[in-house]
């Protein structure tokens, strides 16, 4: 196992900044939990699911707000991202596009509605894209969703729904578990659930044949899993508890994992034709995404950072990193600033290549704050 550089904390100073991304526009969000890039008639749109926003005189707290917001869609027109349409997304924190055969969906994750008191009872939506614009198409009861994931096994199409939150006080009366559903034809109906308190993302990809699955959660330990043909079965526990996100990616015939961990370490794991073992702690605690781009040759990681500290006094002034894979491991090759950053998405407009990072706390802690578009590359 190599031990490398840790992300910059709060102040620290950005290694090389500036020469791989390049600021292109400021999106105005409040809470923004993720950020998608997605194309559809032709034109690249991005959705932006919100968590909350400020009440005037509340004090600011990460946990509070005004959730019954709307997850925000732009689209690339006459050279700039432009408001396009609003969808009804309470507690908005994820969202995932995924055509089935002509069709196209949008699947959006609520964790919460109302404004203090929170019902974490609440339903996440899939959109379908009709006459030019999203309609709802199909409501899914949860409890604190955190992540939609949509993949394909064959003919077969999945989709996976992170959930669960573990608080004093809070009871689900909805399903709780996280759920992976098949769509049958008409709609999607519940497949398999998972082991799961917590719950946060997914990461499907296939490897020497075999369709593995991962599972990220906060008090569970992370998991991947893997099709045995009917269902998906325990393949390997990974390091740590509080896991947020996966990056798959395999570069010279070499496969690569790596795992964020918000209060630990995150990883890279590689794989070895059996399993992933342990290869690399990337970062201390504050990873929350990370998204992988092979540019001009070389490979990159970006990974965000969201905060570190206790949820009533957080540091969510952070730097986040870019990662150049040399000779076998992430180096930082580029530090920039992020305030509460919980996304990250690498798209294309024409020839260009582009960084998306959804922000989400600044650092005074209150929602409203810009989400950002980068050009990655050197000038």
């Amino acid at each position: 196992m190599t031990n490398t550089n840790t992300p910059p904390a709060q102040g620290a100073t950005s290694i090389q900044h500036g020469e791989l991304l390049h600021l292109v526009t400021s999106l105005p969000t409040s809470g923004a939990r993720a950020v998608l890039p997605f194309e559809i008639d032709g034109v690249v749109h991005l959705a932006v699911p919100q968590l909350a926003q400020d009440i005037p005189g509340q004090t600011p707290y990460m946990n509070g707000g005004d959730s019954d917001i709307d997850l925000l869609l732009y689209r690339y027109q006459n050279g700039s991202y432009e408001e396009f349409q609003r969808l009804p997304v309470s507690g908005g924190e994820d969202a995932d596009f995924f055509r089935i055969g002509a069709r196209a969906f949008l699947a959006t994750a609520s964790l919460r509605s109302g404004k203090g008191p929170y019902d974490l009872n609440v339903d996440s939506t899939v959109f379908e894209w009709v006459d030019g614009k999203f309609e709802p198409f199909q409501k899914f009861p949860g409890f604190g969703a955190k992540q939609w994931r949509h993949f394909r096994i064959g003919e077969r199409d999945f989709l996976a729904l992170a959930q669960g939150v573990v608080v004093e006080g809070v009871t689900s009366k909805n399903p709780s578990l996280s759920t992976i559903f098949e769509w049958n034809g008409a709609t999607f109906t519940p497949f398999q659930t998972v082991t799961s308190a917590w719950g946060y993302n997914w990461c499907h990809f296939t490897l020497d044949g075999h369709e593995f699955l991962c599972y990220a959660d906060h008090i569970e330990p992370s998991v991947i899993l893997l099709w045995d043909g009917e269902r998906f079965v325990p393949f390997q526990k990974l390091d740590g508890q509080a896991g947020r996100a996966f990056c798959f990616f395999t570069v010279d015939s070499v496969s690569y994992l790596a795992f964020a961990n918000l209060l630990g370490n995150s990883l890279l794991y590689k794989w070895n034709g059996a399993g992933f073992v342990q290869h690399q702690v990337i970062s201390g605690p504050g990873g929350r995404e990370f998204a992988y781009l092979a540019h001009q040759g070389e490979h990159y990681v970006v990974q965000v950072n969201f905060l570190t500290g206790t949820p009533q006094a957080p540091t969510t002034a952070l730097n986040s990193v870019i990662y150049r894979l040399i000779d076998g491991n992430l180096q930082i090759v580029e530090s920039f600033p992020t305030l509460g950053a919980t996304g990250a998405a690498v798209f294309s407009v024409g020839t260009e290549t582009y960084v998306a990072v959804a922000e989400s706390l600044d650092a005074e802690v209150r929602f409203r704050t810009d989400s950002h578009i980068y050009r990655f590359g050197a000038l």
